[in-house]
């Protein structure tokens, strides 16, 4: 029997996105696709090891508290799995070493960052960028076009041009460090998506830039391509009924964020399978 590609989607603590995750990994092709309160691996009951495929869901993670994601960085940075001398952040390096598949959305995102798993520059796990407040001061709930970076290694972006995804955050704009570490991000192709106007030209313009991100970048991902992180939420639009005109417009069954699901099962099937 060929093995199956095994996705995991971590809940708890104020994500609200888990269950369309989930389905998406499903419909991408993912033979399982689980729902794991964090409390469960705290427990030590499920581990990461057993998966391919993280996906960090997204939602008002710990109600953002101490701003966007920190609280559920901490958390995993610093509590230990029960019965070990290892914490969930341990796991994850590990799981990612392995050459497995991460993903988050949103408040995922928020929390890659702020456990310094993305961008991945320093060698030490630094925090070298963050998202803040949107420009605009308050909740953004809208749809953005994205213009992705060919040149990029990022396994869930292959193929790809344009997507076009919904926002729904307060804190969405990217920010780095310094003008260093934006350099790197864009010398090593890291800023996988960038906010785009109508033309697909990357934006500082709102509201095609809903939240003023430093480089119009909505994405990044690390030097393997491996690890993928964008506010944009890609499982809100896998189908075409998602779409704000899809009465009035004649789209594909299948919707633009489904792609980067069924990009990481096609990599894991091909690469992480024998």
């Amino acid at each position: 029997m060929p093995k199956q590609v095994k996705a995991i989607v971590i809940a708890g603590n104020g994500t609200n996105c888990e269950r369309e995750v989930a389905y998406a990994c499903k419909l991408a092709g993912a033979d399982v696709s689980d729902i794991v309160h964090i409390a469960e691996l705290l427990a030590g009951r499920v581990k990461l090891e057993d998966y391919h495929f993280l996906n960090l869901a997204g939602g008002f993670l710990d109600g953002d508290d101490l701003g966007s994601a920190k609280a559920g960085a901490n958390r995993l940075l610093n509590a230990k799995v029960a019965g070990t001398e290892q914490t969930i952040a341990d796991q994850i390096r590990q799981f990612v070493a392995a050459g497995k598949l991460v993903m988050g959305v949103c408040n995922g995102f928020q929390l890659m960052v702020k456990m310094g798993l993305l961008p991945a520059l320093t060698a030490d796990g630094k925090q070298t960028c963050s998202l803040t407040f949107n420009d605009g001061g308050r909740f953004e709930d809208r749809w953005a076009w994205l213009k992705v970076d060919a040149d990029s290694p990022c396994i869930f972006t292959k193929g790809l041009d344009a997507v076009y995804l919904p926002v729904r955050h307060g804190e969405g704009k990217f920010v780095t460090d310094n003008k260093g570490t934006l350099k790197q991000l864009e010398q090593q192709n890291l800023a996988v998506v960038k906010y785009a106007d109508d033309d697909l030209q990357p934006t500082q313009e709102y509201p095609a830039n809903p939240n003023g991100s430093q480089a119009a970048i909505a994405g990044i991902c690390d030097a393997t391509g491996r690890l993928f992180g964008l506010m944009p939420h890609p499982e809100a639009y896998i189908h075409r009924t998602h779409h704000p005109r899809w009465t009035r417009e004649e789209l594909p069954e299948e919707g633009m964020g489904l792609w980067m699901y069924q990009n990481a099962v096609r990599f894991i099937r091909e690469e992480l399978l024998p």
